[in-house]
């Protein structure tokens, strides 16, 4: 890639980032409220509260809120689809909730005790029934989907100008993807899985390291149709991981299942309390389960960090004055954008990890023994 090209792709992205902190500084005292419940809780509390608006902006929601404006809220709804014992199959759009003002249907959306941020069935008098089962496609579920058009754009498009310009230097779109491409093969796959049996993998390993970059930079722009903490959302990172995990699991061969049933160690740890083969089946759960919390972990303390910065300008103003707060905004603003920036790096280096600790786990399932 020539650097002027690398110098303009990182001059965009940090106008869109910096863009949209601004713009996420500038609403951050609207997005502080809570809505709450119909007839069910009332507001308990003026003024900014960090708590509620770090939750707000690193947990899902069921519509993708664009902007407030004093009782103006601008967001676009998401669709419903639920399924209850008692009625069978719902599907609405969320804007029937009202915001979570209203009941709709008799279902509603929980913002207090164990089911804060669920949806409840309740009966005519508000009291809970039950949870119905939730499959409606939630602000990380819309992004997720946005940034699969992405990357079926990017490789489309790669390949269709690899095929034009074959036997010819790269250009375009593919001078700009084919070195990372190229890199997850030379410097990841073959490495890790072996020249003979990387190729099978590179499908999936060039879909979770593309997916994982994609929304982690994606969810550092606060702007529509943007910032949506998809990787930032432990359910996501399961399903990464699970796909690691089946993916090992299905092409183990006999010596990989061998060095975990029966290592080759004393028999004394294996007899009469077998401790090496249940150590070794505990690494198989827990290799799934550390990549899963590590990206999970990694990409939501960067989203929460850039939060509670911007949280400080406001909880200086109602302590001091607003005279405080503003003399206390720039420092904060130099330190969120900091993080921002730094969150960059960490974005490219998570997909790497993954990418990497995956190729890692198929090579061990897959070495021949020596």
């Amino acid at each position: 890639m020539r650097p002027e090209i690398s110098k303009k792709i990182f001059s965009i992205l940090l106008i869109f980032i910096l863009t949209g902190f601004s713009i996420q500084i500038l609403l951050a005292e609207d997005h502080s409220h809570d809505e709450h419940a119909e007839g069910t809780h009332e507001a308990h509390s003026e003024g900014f509260n960090p708590g509620e608006f770090v939750i707000h902006h690193v947990s899902d929601a069921f519509e993708w809120h664009i902007f407030t404006y004093k009782d103006f809220h601008a967001s676009i709804p998401l669709p419903i689809i639920l399924y209850s014992k008692k009625s069978g199959w719902h599907f609405f759009m969320s804007s029937k909730f009202h915001h979570g003002h209203s009941t709709y249907k008799n279902f509603r959306i929980a913002h207090y005790g164990e089911n804060a941020g669920k949806i409840e069935e309740v009966d005519s008098h508000g009291h809970l029934i039950d949870l119905p089962v939730d499959l409606s496609i939630t602000k990380a579920v819309a992004g997720a989907m946005f940034s699969v058009i992405i990357i079926l754009w990017i490789f489309l498009s790669t390949a269709k100008s690899a095929k034009r310009n074959k036997g010819k230097a790269p250009k375009g779109i593919q001078n700009l993807f084919e070195p990372i491409i190229l890199f997850i093969r030379d410097e990841v796959a073959k490495p890790a899985i072996g020249d003979k049996k990387y190729e099978k993998f590179m499908p999936f390993l060039l879909t979770v390291f593309f997916f994982i970059l994609i929304n982690n930079l994606m969810g550092l722009i606060p702007i529509f149709p943007f910032g949506a903490n998809v990787t930032g959302n432990i359910a996501v990172t399961m399903v990464l991981a699970l796909f690691t995990f089946a993916i090992t699991t299905i092409n183990g061969n006999k010596h990989y299942w061998k060095e975990i049933y029966n290592p080759g160690v004393p028999w004394l740890l294996k007899f009469p309390i077998p401790l090496m083969p249940i150590v070794e089946l505990s690494g198989v759960i827990i290799k799934p389960f550390v990549l899963m919390v590590r990206l999970f972990a990694n990409m939501m303390a960067g989203h929460m960090i850039v939060t509670v910065f911007v949280s400080l300008i406001f909880i200086f103003a109602n302590l001091f004055g607003a005279g405080v707060g503003l003399a206390v905004s720039p420092v904060s603003i130099a330190f969120s954008v900091f993080i921002l920036l730094l969150d960059v790096l960490v974005s490219f280096i998570q997909a790497y990890v993954f990418t990497l600790l995956s190729a890692l786990y198929f090579g061990m399932a897959t070495s021949e023994h020596h």
